[in-house]
Order: C-alpha cells, then sequence, then structure tokens
C-alpha cells in the first residue's frame, strides 16, 4: 500500500510538470516567431532541451536505481521552477545571439527537469504493476501524461494571448511550487531503489531486447518531431494565417487525442499480454505507421491544403500513439523490477537522441525544402525505426 501512495504521488507531481512542460514549449515557440525568429532560431532554441535529456535520462536512471526516486522527482520539480524564473528574464531588446543563447541555456534546464521526473514516473510502475496489468498501468500513465501534455499546448496559447509571456512563466512556476511543497509532505520510502548495489558499469549494459528496442525508439520520435516541433505550427501560422490559439488549440488537439488512444492502446491490442505478442505488435504497427507519412506527403504535393494536412496527421496520431504504447510497455517488461530505472533512463535517453535529432531536422529541412520534405523525412525515419523492431524477441524480466 505505502509503494502504491508512493506511486500515486510520483505520478500526480509527473501531471502537474506535463502541464507546465507543454505550455513552455508552446509559450517559446509562439513567442518568439512573434518577435522574429526563423525556423532555424526556433529549432535551436530545443536543442539544449533535447541534448540534456540525453544526457538526464542516462544518468538520472542510475541515481534513480541508486538512491530512489524521490531524489530525482524533487530535482526536476525544483530545475523546472528555476528554469520557469529564469526565462522570464529574457529581454526582447537583447541581440539574436545572446536571446538564442540565453533561452537555450534555460530550456537545457528545463529538459533536466521533464526527464527527471518522467523517468521517475515510468520506473515506478513496475514496483506496483500486479501480473497480467503492466500494459494496462503503462498505457494508461503514458496516454494520460500525453493528454495533460496536449492540455498544456493549448494553455500556452491561451496565457500567451491573455497574460503575456512574463505573467504566463511566474504562474507556472507559482503552481510547481505549491506542488513540490505537497510533494515533499506526501512521499515517502525508496521506491525504485535498487535491492544490490549499482555499478557505473551498468548504465551501458543492457540486454538484446533493450538495445534494439532503444534504437527503434531513437527513429520512431524524430519521425514524429520532424513536422512536428517546427513544421507544423510555423506553416499553419505563416501560410495558412491561423492566430495563436488556433496553432495551440489544434497541437493540443493533436497530443491530447495521441493520449487518449494511448491509454486505451491495451483494449485495442487485447492480445498483447507478454513480450512476445508486444513485439509483434510493434512490428505489425510499425509497418502501418511508415505507409502515413509518404501518403500525406503525396497528397501535400497533390492538392495541398490545410484540411487535408490536418486529417492527415490525426491519422498518424493514432497509429503513433499505439507504437508509442507498445514499445513503453516493451522497456519496462524486458526489465528487472530493482533495475527498471536503469533501463527506464537508457531508453528515454535514446527517446531523446530521437527527438534531438527530430527538432534539428524540423527546422533546417522546413526552412530549406517546406513542409512536404519534413514528411518525407518522417516517412524514411519511421522505417528505420520499423527496421530495428524486427529482431525483437520474447524474453521479458520479473520482479
Amino acid at each position: 500500500m505505502t509503494e502504491v501512495r508512493s506511486y500515486a504521488a510520483v505520478t500526480a507531481a509527473y501531471w502537474a510538470f506535463t502541464l507546465t512542460d507543454g505550455a513552455l514549449r508552446m509559450l517559446v515557440l509562439l513567442h518568439f516567431h512573434r518577435l522574429g525568429f526563423s525556423p532555424i532560431d526556433l529549432a535551436f532554441l530545443f536543442l539544449l532541451y533535447e541534448v540534456m535529456g540525453i544526457v538526464t535520462n542516462l544518468v538520472g536512471g542510475w541515481v534513480g536505481a541508486r538512491y530512489g526516486l524521490r531524489l530525482t522527482l524533487f530535482t526536476g520539480l525544483a530545475v523546472q521552477i528555476v528554469a520557469l524564473g529564469l526565462l522570464s528574464l529574457n529581454d526582447p531588446a537583447w541581440t539574436l545571439g545572446l536571446s538564442v543563447a540565453y533561452v537555450m541555456a534555460c530550456q537545457a534546464l528545463s529538459g533536466v527537469a521533464k526527464d527527471l521526473t518522467k523517468m521517475s514516473s515510468k520506473a515506478a510502475v513496475k514496483g506496483v504493476a500486479a501480473e497480467g496489468t503492466l500494459f494496462k498501468w503503462v498505457a494508461l500513465l503514458t496516454g494520460s501524461k500525453n493528454a495533460l501534455k496536449g492540455v498544456g499546448f493549448f494553455l500556452g496559447g491561451l496565457l500567451l494571448s491573455t497574460i503575456g509571456f512574463v505573467g504566463a512563466l511566474w504562474s507556472m512556476a507559482g503552481m510547481l511550487a505549491v506542488v513540490l511543497v505537497l510533494a515533499l509532505g506526501t512521499l515517502r520510502g525508496d521506491l525504485g531503489k535498487a535491492k544490490a548495489k549499482v555499478r557505473g558499469a551498468d548504465l551501458f549494459s543492457k540486454t538484446r531486447e533493450i538495445n534494439w528496442l532503444s534504437a527503434a525508439r531513437v527513429f520512431l520520435f524524430a519521425s514524429r518531431d520532424v513536422w512536428f516541433v517546427v513544421g507544423v505550427p510555423i506553416f499553419l501560422s505563416s501560410r495558412m494565417g491561423w492566430d495563436f490559439h488556433q496553432v495551440g488549440g489544434f497541437m493540443a488537439v493533436w497530443v491530447i487525442g495521441y493520449g487518449m488512444v494511448q491509454a486505451m492502446v491495451p483494449r485495442m491490442l487485447r492480445g498483447t499480454v507478454d513480450a512476445a505478442s508486444g513485439a509483434k505488435a510493434a512490428r505489425l504497427w510499425g509497418g502501418l505507421l511508415m505507409l502515413l507519412p509518404a501518403g500525406l506527403a503525396v497528397g501535400m504535393q497533390m492538392a495541398p491544403s490545410a484540411e487535408l494536412l490536418i486529417g492527415g496527421l490525426l491519422v498518424f496520431g493514432v497509429v503513433f500513439a499505439v507504437n508509442s504504447a507498445v514499445h513503453s510497455y516493451l522497456i519496462v517488461a524486458y526489465s528487472d523490477a530493482d533495475k527498471v530505472a536503469l533501463n527506464v533512463g537508457f531508453y528515454y535517453m535514446a527517446n531523446a537522441v530521437g527527438r534531438l535529432g527530430g527538432t534539428l531536422l524540423s527546422g533546417v529541412v522546413y526552412q530549406l525544402a517546406g513542409l512536404t520534405a519534413t514528411l518525407w523525412v518522417s516517412a524514411a525515419l519511421v522505417a528505420l525505426a520499423f527496421v530495428f523492431t524486427l529482431p525483437l524477441g520474447a524474453r521479458a524480466r520479473t520482479a
């Protein structure tokens, strides 16, 4: 019962954090686009965010396994509060180079915070899930998180339009400060702490399945972020004339729907009950996902329209959500209970590598060749992700 309460406290804090994380991404994107930043400039604003995610997931998994998940969670919340406060000090009168460097540094802190809290919550689920319910718990956590991140996108656009950039940042920092105080008074125990001493070598000592799945994760998330981070929001704003509410609203609907589908995946795939069936599902849905961005790119070349783009991306979101949920289940299923923080950290390090590559490609490809090119690149990245799921086997780990 203590572990269940601890998991609930970690998850509630993660939900609150996720809301601010989604809002912050939309705030930064729209605010600095309004100030005249180019697509490549905007992509650079998020680069250190993703780079720090790589480092944080790797080191944070080791820290969580050695010292417990309370430390990683509390640190993540505190660092985000600091990042929001520092970002509010950005001065529009600064030169472009100084502004980009400063915002990148603030975003780097936010990236550290995000991945510490995410790793804490994802690792905690292994210790409390009953036999046969792991897929359900992982999918519910991941889906609810993404739905809240979508709400955060809408919130970011709304706050920017109502109380402005600085006011939005301080309001979110205040909310997280309250959450941190409540978490400090609620969370107890050594949830996620390994029974045996964790060595530095354990960071890279992974099973075959975890290595293949992590490689697939790199290209899966790069395939989304190559159009998601810069291309689509800027295309809708600059080419389609959408205002902040509309852009934030669409991105919110996409991510909320994506999260809702993720939460329903265990019911959609009732036959996926172990690592073997999960590996088969990863290959099946990965193959289907390959077809979607290529088909949408052809459609946008032949008869470009906002309706076609939105409809195609919504379908992509559904199939992508199934892929993501199955992958998230498999990484936990392949892990020992007392080493799950290490493996989840390693896996989400791979996730951050993919997001970093996708983020950079999003700005560069969009600026050089337009939105359709980002969709073609997305199709190629999905194909690589599918290839890396082919060797996945049936090996699973237990408590």
